[in-house]
């Protein structure tokens, strides 16, 4: 009898998320469009920090780099829900930018979580 293919539930597949390496890096990305012009310093040191991240994730150390993702998804998401905004700036490209960010670092932050606190550390285990 040929095994079938067991669904995956919600917390496998935010684990599966935070395993990744596209989130940090398309969150980056997502930054970077936002606050290279004009050019904001204090938003711009988060886009190093999570490309760093993704290289981690591939050399790896997946539980290090979802650790890494999920703090600084969060520190992100709290530096930019200080500035307000109206409403009619919502439906401009900046703001379905700057809301699509915020989602995936909402994203990020639970599924990154659950991968670092679950993760194994197969390197210091041997």
């Amino acid at each position: 009898m040929a095994d079938k293919p067991t669904k995956e539930g919600a917390l496998q597949s935010l684990r599966n998320w935070g395993e990744n390496s596209v989130p940090p890096t398309l969150l980056a990305t997502l930054i970077t469009a936002q606050h290279a012009r004009p050019f904001q310093p204090l938003p711009m040191v988060f886009a190093p920090v999570l490309l760093f991240s993704s290289y981690l994730n591939l050399s790896g150390y997946k539980t290090d780099a979802a650790g890494t993702t999920a703090a600084w998804s969060a520190l992100y998401a709290l530096l930019a829900m200080r500035r307000r905004q109206q409403f009619k700036q919502k439906f401009t490209v900046r703001g379905v930018v700057r809301g699509a960010s915020l989602g995936l670092c909402a994203v990020n932050v639970a599924g990154c979580g659950l991968a670092y606190v679950f993760g194994k550390r197969e390197n210091e285990e041997q």
